[in-house]
Order: structure tokens, then sequence, then C-alpha cells
């Protein structure tokens, strides 16, 4: 586990103007064994949205989300690219007007808008996201954060481009941080140690709702997404519930749209098949997904971050040269 661009949280929330935005932390968690073989997903139990495909190969090493990418983490991007105009519909409305929103509020202020969140769902995930906004997240997250683009990066936007299909919308070549791929987000939830299961918890048990993941309205009769649930078998929390969660997958297209893939349950879903006790938005065979332009309060994101090879080089090459000075790892 690793933490990367530590920062003075309550800065970045405050919305204010006239004060600098410090960097936002993204925790994350390591997924090595590059080149690991995948599995066909989709042939199990539940079933699932999409054909069948093989999942859970990557071809590298990577760092995840521990979490999603939370209200407050978001509120502190709002504050830095939609604070002048909104031009490309970050914010939306229902944030903080609906009963589920992520409590994100939106105050006209002199010369644009300041952007807060309530302290009770800072650490909640932040939802009403659409996948065009998960993607200018990832750049901005890549490129720095602050002031940085939102059009280039990982990903490259075209100008003002909000449309409806994006199918050559694609990660490019070099990208750091970025949406996870699907591979990347099935590998980190259900392979561990050269074996898959069919839940993120390691196992072919359902994990008990309220317990170990949030779903099917266990929590309480109103939203709590709150970052709750029981440590996943890889270390990270909350792939077995609280939002689904945007994947770079295109899991169905026609000639005008394209269909992005999503991953993992929410905690309003409550899809059975065969068994109640097995909730299949959970389950390794099960994939989502919607326009990209679609936003709702059960959907939400994760990213994902590949070190640069110049930086994995030269930490190697350090603790080479430590090893040899003092014959340890370090």
């Amino acid at each position: 586990m690793k933490k990367v661009m530590l920062c003075t949280a309550a800065i970045a929330l405050l919305g204010l103007g006239g004060i600098a935005q410090a960097n936002i932390t993204i925790e994350t968690v390591a997924i090595g064994d590059a080149g690991n073989a995948g599995e066909l997903s989709g042939a199990g139990v539940c079933g699932g949205y999409g054909p069948d495909r093989i999942c859970g190969s990557v071809g590298y090493n990577y760092n995840i989300g521990k979490y999603e990418v939370t209200a407050g983490q978001y509120t502190a991007f709002l504050n830095a690219k939609a604070n002048v105009s909104d031009t490309y519909g970050l914010y939306n409305t229902y944030m903080f007007s609906d009963t589920y929103g992520c409590k994100i509020e939106r105050t006209s202020v002199t010369g644009g808008y300041s952007y807060t969140v309530d302290s009770v769902y800072a650490n909640r995930p932040v939802n009403y996201v659409s996948y065009w906004d998960s993607l200018r997240f990832a750049n901005w997250l890549g490129n720095g954060q602050g002031n940085s683009s939102t059009e280039t990066g990982a990903y490259t936007i075209p100008d003002g481009y909000n449309g409806t299909d994006g199918r050559l919308i694609q990660r490019n070549t070099g990208a750091t941080w970025a949406v996870t791929s699907e591979d990347e987000w099935y590998k980190a939830a259900y392979y561990k140690n050269g074996t898959y299961s069919l839940f993120a918890n390691g196992t072919s048990v359902a994990p008990v709702a309220g317990t170990d993941a949030n779903c099917n309205w266990a929590i309480d009769s109103t939203w709590d997404g709150t970052i709750n649930g029981a440590l996943e078998q890889n270390g990270t929390k909350d792939m077995m519930g609280n939002v689904e969660e945007w994947n770079e997958s295109i899991v169905y297209q026609d000639v005008n749209y394209a269909y992005r893939g999503l991953r993992g349950g929410s905690f309003d879903n409550i899809f059975y098949l065969f068994d109640e006790n097995i909730f299949c938005s959970l389950h390794s065979s099960t994939r989502g997904n919607y326009n990209r332009y679609y936003e709702n309060y059960y959907i939400g994101f994760r990213v994902s971050e590949v070190p640069e090879p110049s930086s994995i080089i030269a930490l190697f090459g350090g603790l080479t040269g430590l090893i040899g000075l003092r014959r340890r790892y370090v």
C-alpha cells in the first residue's frame, strides 16, 4: 500500500477561489504478477450484460485506488476546474439535491462558483458522475492537478467534446493515472497468487450485506455510502458494493453509440439469481454498462496508476545501491 500526492485535505475542501488548492491524496494498493493469465468472465452463476470475455490479464504492474474516488476529492477537482465556469458539465445539481447524492453543493460567488461538501459525505464515494467526468478527473490527476488540463493526458478528448459516442477515446500510451481498465479492476478484485475467486473476498462465498459489502440497502433505509466494507483480498475496499464503477471497456456498441463498462455492485442493488444470498452484481461474472454521459446516484469510479518507467528504473537503481552497501532490502 502507498500514498501519493500528500496534502492538507482541509484546504482542498474549502472551495475558496482566493486560496491555492492543495493537491489531493489518492491512496493505492500495488497489484503485481504482471502478465498473469485471464479467465472467462460471464460464464458463471449470474451472467451479465454484454458478451463473455477473457478478463483479468494485465501485462504490467500497477497501483489501484484503495477506495473509490470520494466526494471530497471530487470537490477539490471542481474548485480547481469548474470554479469560473463549468464548461464540461463536471457538476450535477443532483449531487446535492437528491436524497442519495454525495452532498457536494455549488454556490455562486464573484467571478464564478465555489464548491463545498458536507463533512459527513467527504469520504463517501462521489456519484452523479458520467464517464466523461471520470476521464477528465484522471487527466487532471495525471497532469499534476491545480489548473492543469482536463482534455489531454491519459485521454485525448476532442475540443469541447461531451458527446454520446466516444468510441475512439481510449487511454494513451504512457498514461500514468487513468480510470481503471476492466482488466485492472477485475484482477484487483478477483485474482491473487495465481487463482481467481468468484467474489472480491477471495472466496466463492458471497459477502454478507451490511458487514462485508454495502449492497441490498443493508446499511439503513437511506443511502449511507460510507467507505465501510471489509478489507478485500488485495487490500482494496468497496469493490463489493457502495457504487458501481465506470471502467474503460466498451461492453456494447453500434454505429452511433458505445456503452462503457461498469463493475461492482451498488448499495441499492437487489438483483438475485438462483440464491438470494448471491448478490449477482458482486459476482465476477457480472458486467454492467451505460451510455457514457449517464449520471446517477449509484455510479462512481476508481482510478489506477501505472508508474512511469523512468521512476521505476530510478527506484530500482537506488535500491540496488542500498543493497550493495548495506546488504539488506529497504
